[in-house]
């Protein structure tokens, strides 16, 4: 599945990825491939991606983004709140 995370700033991420875990408002809830549509509003917390590959390049554009420590296929994002959709295999966060 695809993710694509953006802020007021930028596109914070964009990638394939194997799952996602998010804070949503009534607890933490993970969206794997093929995941049914959702809608959902996201609490401060930290957002969970693990991608595909062992390890990716975080760059400026990326700075916000942390490798998870002891494994380097799970990056790491903390937001304020934010939304996000899951449909057709696409997840879209729009974080703060």
């Amino acid at each position: 599945m695809y993710i694509e995370i953006v802020s007021p700033e930028a596109t914070l991420f964009s990638s394939e990825v194997d799952s996602v875990v998010v804070p949503g408002v009534n607890g933490e809830f993970e969206m794997l491939n093929n995941h049914a549509p959702i809608v959902s509003l996201l609490q401060e917390g930290t957002v969970r991606i693990k991608t595909h590959s062992q390890s990716i390049e975080l760059d400026e554009l990326h700075s916000r983004l942390v490798q998870f420590p002891g494994d380097n296929k799970i990056l790491t994002l903390k937001i304020k709140s934010g939304t996000i959709e899951m449909k057709d295999n696409k997840i879209i966060v729009l974080a703060d």
